[in-house]
């Protein structure tokens, strides 16, 4: 496949739901992340959103990492936000946040005011080149619809070169796409099903995953029921297309988002490293098959629903779950807490809680300075002597490179009964 060096700028947009992703998104390699500040984001409820305080922090760790920092404040906005929105906008202003993504009119607005950039949002449904012309007033990054052909896209792009289409900054508008993560039944994402139900909004990040649910169909005259099998039928599986990314390359776009801010750090940082790794090798000329099956077999190792290429080859109206939960094909299981540093030898100890250990097991340690770590134990120090296991109450050391803090969790990795 020839080397795409006409796309060297492509973006790696990676979401960071936590301290510990945003770290795993920074030692993977990604350019920018996109993070949620209070109630005012898609993910609201699902993932353990960031406050206004930890705003600097995030955006001190971004400018360390040499990443990009987007916050998301893409809800419907009503009347009681107002306040808490400008206070938000205010905060991004004065820590430099690089960029909101948003889809509604009042953000818009007061970013205009404040000369804040702004990306429009997957949630306008942007899929003509009129809309691209009308919301580039506002903003230099535009998501496209979710449900968009690549061919669509390219047409986008190409139309967007050849009418010199610019936003605020004076710079040709920029075409962002979701390649990796979870996809709702809804038009890019606006689903209602959670608020005819439990009158609990997805799109003002409060979705209760409906979705994801088995049903039953009855018939209203006779009464006979059948249960919907092998599918769950209004759950789509996973968004993947790294055996499609030189496509996607040639598309046109500009920014590749990973979707996944209530996924873990391994979740981030595998997918991260994948895409990294397959976007060089697109604009190197070495993208190939063997290359992609390898890239596969690693984002099936992490959450996943099974997996499909979207809409983008128009092949397919869509592809359902065929069962609850992950596919993935390794799983965690969580087995305790730091509880020590040893600075000067760099060594971290653990306290097993839960489970046990043995030599040889894989384990990965997640937290907010060191990301994600995962690496195989050949020996086992338990309270200090080699040991041949570990179990609740012990405690291991091994080297690590970051302090280790209590807020570090130590998990084992096994093989999924699934995999």
């Amino acid at each position: 496949m020839r080397k795409a060096t006409s796309f060297s700028n492509v973006e790696i947009l990676a979401p960071a739901g936590s301290f510990d992703s945003l770290q795993a998104a920074a030692k993977a390699g990604a350019n920018a992340i996109y993070f949620g500040i209070e109630q005012l984001n898609m993910r609201a409820r699902s993932a353990g959103t960031f406050t206004i305080e930890d705003m600097a922090e995030v955006a001190a760790i971004c400018k360390l990492n040499n990443m990009k920092a987007y916050i998301t404040l893409n809800t419907v906005m009503y009347g009681h936000d107002m306040q808490l929105l400008k206070t938000i906008l205010n905060a991004v202003k004065a820590h430099g946040i690089d960029a909101v993504i948003a889809s509604d009119f009042a953000v818009f607005e007061y970013c205009t005011q404040l000369q804040i950039p702004l990306h429009i949002s997957t949630q306008t449904n942007v899929s003509n080149i009129e809309s691209v012309q009308y919301f580039a007033r506002f903003a230099d990054v535009i998501v496209l619809a979710r449900e968009l052909t690549l061919k669509q896209v390219h047409e986008i792009s190409s139309e967007i070169k050849r009418r010199g289409i610019c936003g605020p900054s004076g710079q040709l508008v920029k075409i962002e796409i979701f390649v990796h993560g979870a996809l709702c039944m809804a038009i890019s994402g606006k689903c209602y099903l959670s608020l005819h139900t439990q009158n609990a909004s997805a799109n003002r990040g409060a979705c209760i995953q409906n979705c994801r649910h088995t049903y039953t169909v009855r018939d209203t005259e006779t009464g006979d029921e059948f249960e919907i099998d092998n599918e769950y039928i209004l759950s789509p599986k996973d968004l993947c297309t790294i055996d499609i990314l030189d496509q996607i390359i040639e598309s046109g776009v500009a920014v590749l988002k990973i979707e996944g801010r209530t996924k873990g750090a391994d979740y981030v940082h595998v997918v991260t490293t994948c895409y990294r790794e397959a976007l060089e090798a697109v604009l190197e000329g070495t993208y190939n098959r063997e290359k992609v099956t390898g890239w596969m077999r690693e984002l099936k190792k992490v959450y996943n629903r099974g997996f499909w290429e979207g809409y983008y080859l128009g092949r397919k109206l869509g592809e359902w779950t065929h069962q609850p939960g992950s596919l993935a094909t390794e799983r965690k299981i969580y087995l305790g807490k730091g509880r020590n540093y040893f600075g000067k030898i760099k060594v971290g100890e653990f306290l097993i809680e839960t489970g046990n250990l043995k030599p040889g097991d894989q384990i990965m340690v997640s937290g907010p300075r060191c990301g994600m770590v995962r690496e195989q134990l050949d020996q086992l120090i338990v309270n200090g002597v080699e040991g041949t296991k570990a179990g609740k109450g012990d405690c291991i050391t091994f080297p690590f490179a970051t302090k280790v803090t209590a807020n570090d969790k130590l998990y084992k990795i096994v093989e999924a009964a699934n995999g």
